[in-house]
């Protein structure tokens, strides 16, 4: 697969982004975002709760697009609603997320996404590589569902994103994105990649506070899933510990990770090219992504010391306030 990650960089410039709310125009997500100060982002085209969606309208397509380009917002990434799982075996379920999955690409594509991120999903009550394969044939299948019109010089990207690993949920061991994206693959003409989450990956069991943890993680990236195929990487704080699977995000430097730890992951060589996009929560007195946008580019060059929280039993709740997590 081609290293698209120099595609996130443009004139010498860090990306660094939001989750933002289209509040019914995509105009809006790109002037939202612009407003805190971010110059990439991401949105959802249509509701993250609801299967079945319109195509977008074409003119809001111009004006995003304008936007875009006015405010030097790029790339543009989609998240795929909440309701898909992919993993999911025969059932009304899985015919609904294949159709979803397929109006998520078509969405992304009409509207001129760079990348579309997608969970893996849960594979309760089946075995693990039943799981795998079901994702894979789900993307096959959606892809094979899009309109013949809309598969000619797509530029989009699908991206596989890393989860917690709670249970039965795929994606929190990185081999298990690799085995789908190679599956996938021999069946779909885009390219498919992968999205790293900071809080995925922290209470996965990688300890992202320590330069051994992330250390660890860069080389199991880099020989399963390969660090040239992660364009994006969700940049979010984690309400609880290391080793937890409990997915709950926090604002950037008041979680288990610190400001150290994003510094590391914002400088390192191999990750200053990608997109970093914020998914911590925005309710707060003063928002919070615009101190957090703040934060991160504080962090790229200087370094900035700081103490990460100390590790507390699992299932702590102190902390910020976190919304549901991507």
């Amino acid at each position: 697969m081609p290293d698209r990650g120099a595609l996130t960089r443009y004139a010498g410039r860090v990306r660094i982004g939001i989750h933002s709310n289209t509040g019914g125009s995509l105009e809006r997500a790109a002037v939202n975002a612009h407003q805190v100060g971010a110059n990439t982002m991401q949105i959802f085209s249509a509701s993250p709760r609801m299967w079945r969606a319109k195509p977008p309208d074409k003119l809001q397509v111009q004006i995003l697009n304008a936007a875009r380009l006015k405010h030097d917002i790029n790339p543009l990434v989609i998240h795929s609603n909440y309701l898909i799982n992919l993993a999911s075996p025969p059932s009304a379920t899985r015919e609904n997320s294949i159709q979803a999955f397929r109006g998520e690409i078509e969405r992304a594509i009409i509207i001129g996404a760079d990348y579309l991120v997608v969970h893996p999903g849960n594979y309760k009550g089946l075995a693990l590589e039943q799981g795998m394969l079901n994702v894979a044939e789900a993307i096959a299948l959606a892809w094979r569902a899009v309109d013949d019109a809309q598969k000619v010089n797509p530029r989009l990207t699908i991206l596989l994103e890393n989860t917690a690993g709670t249970t039965t949920q795929l994606g929190g061991d990185l081999s298990e994105l690799a085995i789908i994206q190679q599956l996938a693959s021999k069946f779909v003409d885009l390219p498919i990649g992968f999205c790293l989450d900071t809080c995925h990956c922290h209470v996965y069991g990688f300890d992202l506070a320590t330069v051994a943890g992330f250390e660890k993680l860069l080389i199991t990236a880099r020989e399963t899933i390969g660090l040239e195929n992660v364009p994006v990487i969700h940049s979010n704080d984690a309400k609880a510990v290391c080793g937890s699977h409990t997915d709950r995000h926090a604002n950037i430097g008041t979680g288990y990770i610190g400001l150290e730890g994003f510094r590391r992951i914002l400088n390192h060589p191999d990750l200053r090219a990608k997109a970093f996009i914020l998914e911590t929560p925005d309710e707060e007195a003063g928002g919070g992504h615009l101190r957090d946008i703040a934060t991160l580019k504080e962090l790229v060059s200087p370094k900035k010391s700081s103490t990460p929280k100390k590790s507390s039993p699992v299932g702590t709740n102190a902390g910020p306030k976190t919304r549901r997590s991507m």
